[in-house]
């Protein structure tokens, strides 16, 4: 498969190169050329299969002319030894459960993934990759510890000071060694914005190897279409295509399930559900993308004021906004809201959800009741709700239970260097180390 910058669609280049760039040289993403389609027949087969099987038919779609049959199964193997569950709620309520990877969140599976194909793309290259990734939460402990200890690679994580939860912070500031943590007195997008502008100098290009490990990179995203293929193999076949409501933030889990139905899987409708930074439900109210600071909230992940992955996923709709709003529908929660929610569906059903989760929960509720057809809601849960427990009190803060893979890392002595959001003072850190 070819791959085109969103910038220059004229300029296409391989697979290796849009992984091993991260960015293209004129700033823009990547996307792939063309999105293969597979047959109803190869969709109909997946039912009942086993995730990893799932996600080799996939898989072999997408990327089987750029990497080997036998790197591809092992590389989709080792990035998903791990259950992906679809727990049912109610009559036509899911929740597909995709926090029972290593950092207990949903980056784990495209973190891993880009981890082995980048030592794959790489491999008999000489001289240290350096690996740039901006978090407002998740991606930081996902991608960190995907990469910790993994020779050739330095990692550099950039996140938003006191906008992270502890546990999260815990998870990439604490593990020293090829893991360098910044802690950016700014936002998330400011983070974001460090990474872009290093991966578009060519001074520090010229001085050191860089790609990002952000859904900027197409081989983070790639892999996140993946959990909606899992999901339909999970799905009764005889229920109607179903309702996706996916926590939005940075968008690239829903710029990846846009992109498995256009593979041909059967998509009813797409919810971005928001938290009060509400970009892209605003946009498909106005038509208009408006840009903003992020403001803090209890669903931190999904503080991004400006989504990188827009770009991408306007594309897909050929920057037809019209046509987006007639597959994505917009919804937007308050904290206050978001609590209502996780204690409303823990006194239901005894199942706690994590505040993003909570979020696309809240969202598909106010689309059933509007639309009380018979389509299924699957509702991405994005993080083990333990990740959150200060947001907790009562019986549902005492109803988790804190798994020991997260337990380990508290306590450890941070090793975060604080930076100013300035990219003067990020190159300079590039410049002398390394």
């Amino acid at each position: 498969m070819r791959f085109y910058s969103l910038h220059d669609r004229s300029r296409l280049v391989s697979f290796a190169e849009a992984v091993r760039g991260g960015l293209a040289p004129d700033g823009g993403l990547y996307m792939p050329g063309e999105i293969p389609r597979l047959t109803p027949g190869a969709i109909a087969s997946l039912a009942g299969m086993p995730p990893v099987a799932i996600a080799l038919v996939a898989g072999r779609a997408l990327l089987g002319s750029d990497i080997e049959e036998d790197a591809l199964e092992r590389i989709l193997g080792e990035s998903l030894d791990f259950p992906v569950p679809l727990v049912r709620l109610d009559e036509r309520t899911f929740i597909l459960e995709l926090f029972h990877g290593p950092t207990l969140a949903f980056k784990d599976v495209g973190a891993r993934f880009l981890a082995r194909v980048l030592a794959h793309v790489a491999r008999g290259e000489r001289g240290p990759l350096t690996v740039l990734v901006a978090t407002s939460g998740d991606t930081g402990g996902a991608v960190a510890q995907g990469f910790s200890g993994v020779d050739g690679i330095e990692v550099v994580v950039l996140y938003p000071s006191g906008n992270v939860s502890p546990i999260q912070e815990s998870q990439f500031a604490t593990l020293g060694g090829n893991v360098t943590a910044l802690e950016i007195a700014g936002s998330f997008d400011d983070c974001q914005s460090l990474v872009k502008q290093a991966l578009s100098d060519r001074e520090v290009a010229a001085r050191r190897s860089l790609t990002s490990a952000n859904s900027i990179n197409v081989a983070r995203l790639l892999p996140q279409t993946l959990y909606y293929f899992i999901a339909h193999g999970a799905l009764d076949t005889r229920e109607a295509p179903p309702v996706y409501s996916v926590p939005a933030g940075n968008l690239g889990n829903l710029t990846a399930g846009v992109m498995a139905r256009a593979m041909g899987l059967p998509v009813h409708r797409f919810i971005a559900a928001s938290n009060i930074n509400d970009v892209l439900p605003e946009y498909l109210r106005t038509g208009r993308l408006r840009t903003r600071p992020s403001i803090r909230t209890l669903s931190n992940a999904m503080d991004v004021g400006n989504p990188s992955n827009f770009a991408r996923l306007e594309a897909l709709f050929n920057e037809d906004a019209a046509a987006m709003r007639d597959v994505v529908r917009g919804s937007a929660s308050t904290d206050a809201a978001t609590m209502e929610t996780i204690r409303e569906v823990y006194g239901s059903f005894g199942y706690v959800l994590d505040p993003h989760s909570a979020v696309a929960y809240r969202a598909w509720q106010e689309y059933r009741s509007a639309d009380p057809g018979a389509h299924p809601g699957i509702v991405l849960a994005t993080a083990h709700p333990a990740k959150f427990l200060e947001a907790y009190d009562g019986a549902v803060r005492a109803a988790i239970t804190m798994p020991e893979r997260l337990a380990g890392r508290l306590g450890k002595r941070k090793l975060a260097i604080p930076m100013a959001a300035r990219y003067d003072a990020f190159k300079g850190f590039l410049s002398t180390t390394g």
